[in-house]
């Protein structure tokens, strides 16, 4: 009986990293040119290792999750379930190309007439 109820209270360990987040990271280790065994070497890990990770056949500690996704110029957050889908479209708009097409991230906390080009005039104090 009590492996029974220490079975159910038991938290439950992931199979792997969620498909979206190990895709993130591969892409944000591609996009700098890196190789596996470059990212390892900068962690302190095997190129198996980030392999495995990436692949999914291995889950990595918290620690070395993190250390990952921070060598890669990103950031782990706690974001409660029921803002998820609005913290993924503030993404989304980020990761946009602006007006001029010229594909640059946008600042999440930049305000429209913060932008270069901007038309509007300024004002003259009274």
């Amino acid at each position: 009986m009590e492996n029974d109820i220490a079975k159910h209270i038991r938290p439950l360990r992931l199979g792997a990293l969620p498909e979206d987040m190990r895709r993130a990271s591969k892409d944000a280790r591609e996009k700098r040119g890196w190789t596996q065994r470059d990212l390892a070497s900068r962690v302190g890990l095997t190129q198996t290792h980030i392999s495995g990770i990436e692949s999914g056949k291995i889950v990595p500690r918290y620690d070395t999750l993190l250390e990952v996704v921070r060598i890669l110029d990103h950031d782990l957050l706690m974001v409660p379930r029921a803002l998820v889908p609005v913290v993924q479209s503030l993404i989304r708009d980020h990761m946009q190309p602006d007006q001029k097409g010229d594909g640059e991230e946008r600042s999440l906390y930049a305000d429209d007439a913060d932008n270069e080009g901007s038309t509007e005039e300024p004002r003259d104090e009274v």
